[in-house]
């Protein structure tokens, strides 16, 4: 509202037009009726309100109430199609679109495969590919489109503008990238870390919704964190805040001249690559084959399924004992713990086929903790979202032992849960950020 005087009638029409959108978005259609209860407004005030943004192009007609006593009344909905948005997700396999329109309502999806792809090949094809088969799918041009916002792993230093922390997304490292994407890109474009996506959808969607201090730990295709002060995300003085992968940490070897290494201490301690070496050391049966994230993700979902088995008090041998807690690592690692703990052997696997499997998931839990530690004796956030694959697939049981792991190791305890938005989070979440800007503009009603 630049270049308006606080509390002028303009100024109060936009502040009750932008009340009524945010309501019809939250609420869906409305009637005028229930615009004025909602907004405090008038009937007459209500009605000008409605008639202005429907002159605007803002809200239209959508039908009438039914089923209540007394005549029908006209509701009213935010206009869809006042404006379009578009989210990347960008991986080295591949490069994910989906156009959303301001209802935040998913109207196209595309994606660009691009295993192998070789450093010079040229990455403003690949994502204007993305983006137009994104767009074609949403029944639009490239033109409709609002805003862009484009998810990486690392970071675009905003000193240089190269990518940083991210050398194993080839193409991606040339100091006129971006300035090659802005000029065949012809809207507004914004570039953030995929992590910190992922913490913009739970904080809009999911598990952080109402809290402004948290922590969302990403384990995926690496690891990676995304801190929420106060209510809005910290970035660093680089774009670097939450490449916790690089973090020194006991139980690791010292990984020197990390950025080059693209791994640190806690990635080598919990990221997804330190499983299939769990599972032979544990004597793991069967272990699957497959991408290095499907192997791991495999893994950890057998090992869930097998303290969920255990919980459940399954008649297997070897089962906890009923004064164990539910995922609590005491079960199988505490001083009474049986003999497997000191390597698998064909009786103890013979006794209990799962405890191999339990054991590999009490031991990721203890590396996601140790390096969870350190970040909570920094920021003491009030709650810690757990996301990406390796998390979802561990689920509750992998939730629990790394809660109760974390209790012993941390002097506060904030509460973890798992993310709640489960499909394509870093892309909802760029999504969720184009839209947030997209409204902004589009909904002032000042100008």
């Amino acid at each position: 509202m630049a270049g308006t005087t606080p509390g002028t009638p303009r100024v109060l029409r936009a502040m009750n037009d932008r009340a009524a959108l945010d309501l019809l978005l939250e609420h869906g259609p409305l009637s005028r009726t229930r615009i004025g209860k909602l907004t405090g407004l008038s009937k007459p005030t209500a009605s000008q309100l409605l008639a202005r943004l429907e002159a605007a192009g803002l809200v239209v007609a959508t039908g009438t109430t039914e089923g209540r006593p007394g005549p029908n009344a006209q509701l009213y909905a935010v206009n869809a199609r006042a404006a379009h948005v578009a989210g990347l997700d960008v991986t080295p396999e591949r490069i994910r679109a989906a156009v959303a329109d301001v209802a935040g309502d998913v109207v196209g999806e595309f994606e660009v495969r691009t295993p192998g792809r070789r450093a010079g090949e040229s990455v403003v094809r690949q994502v204007t590919d993305a983006l137009d088969g994104a767009v074609k799918a949403a029944d639009l041009v490239r033109g409709d489109l609002h805003r862009v916002v484009i998810g990486t792993p690392g970071a675009f230093d905003p000193g240089t503008g190269r990518l940083r922390y991210a050398s194993h997304l080839p193409g991606w490292h040339s100091p006129a990238l971006l300035d090659e994407l802005a000029a065949a890109l012809p809207m507004p474009v914004e570039y953030e870390n995929d992590v910190n996506l992922a913490a913009i959808a739970e904080q809009r969607l999911g598990a952080a919704r109402g809290h402004d201090d948290f922590v969302l730990l990403w384990n995926e295709g690496g690891l990676g964190a995304a801190l929420v002060i106060g209510g809005r995300l910290h970035r660093g003085f680089t774009g670097g805040a939450g490449e916790v992968g690089f973090l020194p940490v006991p139980g690791a070897p010292l990984v020197r001249h990390v950025t080059k290494a693209n791994s640190g201490g806690f990635q080598e301690l919990a990221g997804g690559q330190v499983l299939p070496r769990l599972a032979r050391e544990f004597g793991v049966a069967d272990i699957p084959g497959g991408t290095p994230i499907e192997v791991a993700t495999a893994l950890v979902a057998r090992a869930a399924e097998a303290v969920r088995r255990r919980d459940e008090g399954d008649d297997i041998p070897g089962a906890r004992n009923e004064q164990d807690g539910p995922g609590s690592p005491d079960s199988l690692t505490g001083p009474d713990a049986p003999s497997e703990q000191n390597g698998p052997g064909p009786q103890s696997e013979h006794a209990d086929p799962d405890a191999p499997s339990r054991r590999l998931l009490e031991t990721f839990a203890t590396g996601l903790a140790t390096g969870l530690a350190s970040m909570v004796a920094v920021l003491d956030p009030e709650l810690v979202v757990l996301s990406g694959a390796l998390i979802s697939a561990g689920g509750e049981p992998l939730r629990a032992l790394v809660q109760h792991e974390l209790g012993e190791l941390a002097a506060s305890r904030p509460r973890l849960v798992i993310g709640e938005v489960r499909h394509h989070p870093v892309l909802r979440g760029a999504l969720e950020s184009a839209l947030a800007a997209t409204r902004d503009e589009v909904f002032d009603t000042s100008r």
